[in-house]
């Protein structure tokens, strides 16, 4: 089987496809992180995406690209939430049934505000995978069309635009932090920025609990691994032995892969909040934990870490909040 290599150009395309349903998100300079760090830190926020997520996008890409036929019987998806969400609104505005495949892992308030899009819901197993392989009998059966998390070329073009974006609002970028989860987000952000200026390191973060294409990238080849709980629950779930695309554009063009801790991962949740009140789920929040702690010692003069989502329980966002003494 042949795939289609994704392009500079089919990202540029996406962001003229996908104009009419998402937002350019605000880039902001952190001065807090910028002072501790010597160096100007600018955040990329994507958690005031429509759908709190850059999910959107991609969603947005694949969706308007569906021929009449397809759109008539309808799309179906697996997710950890926010991609299922973006489907669900995406699938709203242009009419289309959205089918959207759910494990009991996704937080209770990541259904319901899927459910809110009048997507049909369905909880399917106890984790990710069981969840994928349940929604890929389901299109089968159906004869729906599956719209993939992340490795898919229009996907991926659609994540790609925030690439567009932040070489256009940030000249002269250094390093550039992205969440890492199945590689849809940081292979396309990673394209248009190396296709762009290959000089610029890509960094992808991940939860220490249970990374999938971390431990892949290591290992040369795709790993399972056991989904674990997580304050980052956007980036659980595997990557797929089928895997197409994501694995082998991260190894191309990633110039390196972290981990951060679940108490790291709180800190800089907490951190949003306090100092720019920005309300940050744990997926991404993974980038600025990053920063706060120092995971790289050489970042350069200008650095962009993209924050990903803010779709986070707000009981789990006020614990966090008053754990880390930010609310007495």
């Amino acid at each position: 089987m042949s795939f289609k290599e994704v392009t500079l150009n089919d990202i540029r395309e996406a962001y003229q496809h996908i104009r009419p349903l998402v937002i350019r998100t605000p880039l902001i300079e952190s001065q807090h992180l910028s002072e501790s760090l010597g160096a100007r830190l600018f955040l990329k926020l994507e958690n005031l995406q429509v759908t709190g997520s850059f999910k959107a996008r991609g969603a947005a890409n694949k969706l308007r690209s569906l021929s009449s036929g397809e759109r008539e019987r309808g799309v179906i998806t697996v997710s950890s939430g926010n991609h299922g969400r973006a489907v669900a609104y995406v699938a709203r505005e242009l009419g289309i049934h959205a089918v959207i495949c759910l494990s009991e892992a996704v937080p209770v308030s990541k259904v319901e505000e899927i459910r809110a899009l009048d997507a049909e819901v369905l909880i399917c197993g106890r984790t990710y995978d069981e969840a994928d392989g349940e929604a890929q009998r389901i299109q089968t059966d159906r004869g729906l069309t599956m719209v993939h998390p992340f490795d898919d070329p229009l996907i991926i073009a659609g994540q790609g635009t925030v690439g567009l974006e932040l070489m256009e609002d940030t000249p002269r970028l250094d390093t550039v932090i992205v969440p890492l989860s199945g590689g849809g987000l940081i292979s396309g952000i990673a394209l248009a920025i190396k296709s762009t200026d290959p000089s610029i390191r890509v960094i992808g973060v991940t939860m220490e609990r249970g990374p999938a294409m971390y431990r892949s990238l290591r290992a040369g080849k795709i790993v399972e691994v056991e989904e674990e709980p997580t304050l980052a629950d956007a980036l659980a779930g595997g990557i797929g032995f089928d895997n197409a695309y994501t694995f082998s554009m991260v190894q191309r063009y990633v110039d390196d892969t972290l981990l951060v801790s679940e108490s790291e991962i709180a800190g800089a949740m907490a951190f949003a909040l306090e100092k720019h009140r920005l309300i940050v789920e744990g997926g991404g929040a993974v980038g600025i934990a990053t920063v706060l702690y120092g995971k790289v010692k050489e970042l350069g003069e200008r650095v962009a870490v993209v924050v990903s989502g803010g779709n986070v329980d707000l009981s789990t966002m006020f614990r966090i909040a008053r754990e880390q003494g930010v609310l007495q």
